[in-house]
C-alpha cells in the first residue's frame, strides 16, 4: 500500500514549471537587443539632423542649389528610416523567437500536466477502492498508518492543484499566442513601410536627376523651369485621382468630395486625400482578395455577409484586401475598412446589444449576429445627407468615412503634429503610433497633403 502511495506521489511531481527556461532565453537576447536599441537611437539622431537640415533647405529661397539639397535631405533621411525599419525588424525578430520558445515551452508544459493529471485520475480511482481499515491493515505500525492517511489526503487534494496549473498554463499559452501574433503583424506592417521608403528614395533620386538635366545645372534655367511647370487649374482639375478597388476619378471631383467632408468633420481635404493616396500605394496584392479565403471567419465573415445583402451586392464579386500571411485581411474599398470597423460607421447593430461592438464577455460570438441595418445609426449618411446605405466602395462615401476617421483619431485639430499622428494611427492604431519605426508613413501622409494643398491653394486663386 505504501510503495502504491509513493508512485502516485511522484506522478503529481511530474508537472514541473518551465517558464525559467523561457526567461533564459530573453536574457540571452538582451545584450542583443540593447545593442540593436543604441544602433536605432543614433540613426534616429541621425534622422532628426536630416530633417533640419531639410526644414532648412525649404524654407530657403527658392534656387536650383537649394531645391539640391533638399532632395538630398530627404534622400538621406529616408534612407536613414529604412535603416532604422530594418534595425526594429530585426529585433522584432528576436522577440518573436523567444515567444516562439516560450510557448513551445509552454505547450509541452501543457502536455505534460495534462498526462500527470490523467494519471492521478487513473489511479486515484484505484486508491478510492481502499478503506481506511485497509490503510491501517496495510501499515506495519501507528505512525506508518498516520503517515499512509496524511499521504492519501494529500494526493487528493493535488487534483486541485493540478487543474490550476493546466488553468494556469492554458492562460499564459493563450496569452503567448497574441502576443506571438502581434509581432508579426507589426512585422508585416513595417516590412510594408520599408517597401513604400525605398519606392520613395528611387522617385526622390530619379526626380533629382529629371531636375539636374532638364535644367543642366544651370540657376538660369532653374528659373525658367519653374516658371514653366506650374500646372494651369485645367490640368488640376482633369488629374485623375487614384483609389484602391474603386474607378479613378479626377483630382477635381475628389477635392469637392474632400471638402464637403472637411466641412461637417474638421479633417483637411489635403490631409484626407493625402491618406487615400498614401492607402493607394500600400502594396500591390491588397484589393485583390476574396471575402471567403481572405477574411477573419467568425469576426468579419458574417458582418460582410449582412453589409453586402444591404446594399444589394454580390458578396463573391466585391474586392477585399488579400491577407497577409501572419492574419487576415478582408479590408474594402479606397479607405480600406475591415468589416468589424465600417459597422460602427455605416449603421450596422447587433440586434441583440443593439450596438455595433461587442460587450463584455461576448467576444466572437457577438459578430455572429443577427444583425440589422438602422439608417439613424449610418454616420457617414447622415453627413452626406443621402437616402441609401453607406457602400464603403463609392469614392464619396470613402473619403468622407476616412475624414471621419481621421477625425476620430485627431486630425480635427488641424495641427501637423495631430494630423501626423491621426495618419499614423490610421495605419498602425494607437498601441504603435509613436513608434520611431512608422515615422515614414505619417511623413509620406504629411508630404502627399502638402502637395495637394498646393494644388488646393492654386486652384482658389
Amino acid at each position: 500500500m505504501r510503495r502504491f502511495l509513493l508512485f502516485i506521489a511522484s506522478c503529481v511531481c511530474i508537472v514541473a514549471p518551465q517558464l525559467a527556461l523561457a526567461q533564459t532565453a530573453v536574457q540571452e537576447v538582451s545584450q542583443r537587443q540593447q545593442d540593436l536599441q543604441n544602433q536605432l537611437s543614433a540613426i534616429e539622431s541621425q534622422i532628426s539632423a536630416q530633417q533640419q537640415l531639410l526644414d532648412i533647405a525649404q524654407n530657403q529661397h527658392q534656387t536650383l542649389q537649394t531645391q539640391i539639397d533638399a532632395f538630398n535631405a530627404e534622400i538621406k533621411k529616408t534612407q536613414l528610416q529604412i535603416q532604422a525599419i530594418n534595425l526594429t525588424i530585426t529585433q522584432l525578430n528576436g522577440n518573436i523567437g523567444v515567444h516562439n520558445q516560450t510557448l513551445s515551452q509552454l505547450s509541452a508544459q501543457l502536455s505534460a500536466e495534462h498526462e500527470s493529471l490523467a494519471q492521478i485520475l487513473r489511479q486515484t480511482q484505484m486508491l478510492d477502492n481502499y478503506s481506511v481499515v485497509s490503510v491501517a491493515l496495510g501499515s506495519q505500525d501507528v505512525s506508518g498508518f498516520f503517515g499512509d492517511l496524511d499521504a492519501f489526503t494529500s494526493i487528493k487534494s493535488s487534483l486541485a492543484d493540478s487543474f490550476n496549473q493546466i488553468q494556469q498554463t492554458s492562460s499564459s499559452t493563450e496569452a503567448e499566442k497574441e502576443a506571438l501574433q502581434a509581432r508579426l503583424a507589426e512585422q508585416e506592417q513595417l516590412r510594408t513601410v520599408a517597401q513604400l521608403a525605398k519606392q520613395q528614395v528611387q522617385a526622390q533620386e530619379k526626380d533629382k536627376q529629371q531636375l539636374l538635366t532638364q535644367t543642366k545645372g544651370l540657376e538660369a534655367n532653374y528659373q525658367k523651369f519653374i516658371a514653366s511647370s506650374q500646372k494651369s487649374a485645367a490640368q488640376i482639375r482633369a488629374e485623375l485621382f487614384m483609389l484602391r478597388d474603386s474607378a479613378s476619378i479626377p483630382f477635381g471631383v475628389a477635392l469637392t468630395y474632400a471638402q464637403a467632408a472637411e466641412k461637417v468633420t474638421g479633417t483637411r481635404a489635403a490631409v484626407t486625400l493625402g491618406v487615400l493616396k498614401q492607402e493607394t500605394n500600400l502594396g500591390e496584392n491588397l484589393g485583390t482578395g476574396t471575402w471567403r479565403v481572405d477574411m477573419a471567419p467568425n469576426r468579419d465573415q458574417p458582418v460582410f455577409a449582412f453589409i453586402t445583402q444591404t446594399l444589394g451586392l454580390d458578396p463573391d464579386k466585391m474586392p477585399v484586401s488579400k491577407k497577409p500571411w501572419y492574419g487576415w485581411g478582408g479590408a474594402m474599398g479606397p479607405g480600406q475598412f475591415i468589416p468589424s470597423t465600417w459597422v460602427c460607421y455605416g449603421g450596422f447593430v447587433n440586434t441583440q446589444t443593439n450596438t455595433c461592438t461587442p460587450t463584455a464577455g461576448l467576444g466572437l460570438a457577438f459578430w455572429q449576429g443577427p444583425w440589422q441595418y438602422v439608417a439613424s445609426k449610418d454616420r457617414v449618411r447622415k453627413l452626406l445627407g443621402a437616402n441609401v446605405p453607406s457602400n464603403p466602395w463609392d469614392a464619396q462615401v470613402a473619403i468622407m468615412a476616412t475624414a471621419m476617421l481621421m477625425a476620430d483619431n485627431g486630425a480635427a485639430a488641424q495641427t501637423p503634429a495631430a494630423e501626423r499622428l491621426a495618419a499614423l494611427r490610421y495605419f498602425a492604431g494607437y498601441a504603435h503610433a509613436n513608434n520611431p519605426a512608422y515615422a515614414f508613413y505619417g511623413d509620406g501622409v504629411m508630404e502627399f497633403a502638402s502637395q495637394f494643398q498646393q494644388d488646393i491653394n492654386q486652384l482658389g486663386g
